[in-house]
């Protein structure tokens, strides 16, 4: 099963690529990873409803530790793959320090190039001998949902697109405070801790973000106004 954590840049490429549009849409599970997501789904009407608790965030990086570290009770194995040799070796030795016990079956830092064939075999032929329960997949958005479906497909295995958490756990990026990842802002702090790389996927990307919502759901917020003044209207 693919696993995808979806911010709003992952929405707004979503909006220009229909090849990434089908792929959100494909079979796995899309948690909403950013809290403008979340907040626009617990907005949407008939969205939520019959759920217990509103829509909330799944951070990707948290959801990393957090698994890293539940999943020892079941012996839960792991797979990295993404980032670079020595950013893995960190990443796994901080880990095990940080959670021991945890079990960490095998690593695999692909060589930079397209999403082909040869690529997702590489990746495939690395992970399948390990035999891991979870393969957690970090080389960028949107290449890793892809690659992560891909593997998902072929091994059979629980694959997640985990973003930039490699960096942050094993301490090659510094990470926002709990507090600045609650407020809604983390990212206008990655924003200026990373502006050559991130400037184009925040600025851009959350306008574009900021169109999709007005363009698909403020129709659908007016129909529903429309159905409630209807409604009072009967009733008078």
């Amino acid at each position: 099963m693919a696993v995808r954590l979806a911010n709003s840049y992952c929405v707004a490429l979503a909006g220009q690529d229909d090849r990434y549009h089908r792929l959100l849409n494909d079979s796995g599970v899309n948690f909403p990873d950013g809290a403008p997501v979340a907040a626009v789904m617990r907005a949407v009407p008939g969205r939520m409803e019959g759920l217990r608790k509103p829509a909330g965030r799944v951070r990707g990086p948290s959801f990393f530790e957090m698994t890293l570290d539940k999943g020892r009770e079941d012996s839960l194995k792991h797979f990295f793959l993404g980032a670079t040799p020595e950013t893995l070796f960190r990443l796994e030795s901080a880990v095990k320090a940080r959670y021991p016990g945890v079990q960490v079956v095998g690593t695999y830092a692909p060589p930079f190039g397209p999403l082909d064939e040869d690529f997702i075999s590489e990746c495939a032929a690395a992970t399948e001998p390990a035999s891991p329960d979870v393969v957690w997949v970090g080389i960028g958005t949107p290449k890793q949902d892809f690659l992560a479906s891909e593997l998902a497909t072929r091994t059979g295995k629980v694959c997640v697109g985990v973003g930039a958490a490699f960096d942050f756990s094993a301490g090659t990026v510094t990470e926002a405070p709990v507090w600045i990842q609650n407020s809604g802002f983390e990212w206008l702090y990655r924003l200026t801790t990373e502006p050559k790389r991130l400037w184009r996927r925040y600025l851009f990307g959350n306008a574009k973000f900021v169109g999709l919502v007005v363009r698909h759901q403020t129709p659908v917020l007016l129909k529903q106004q429309m159905r409630k003044k209807a409604k009072q209207g009967v009733s008078r």
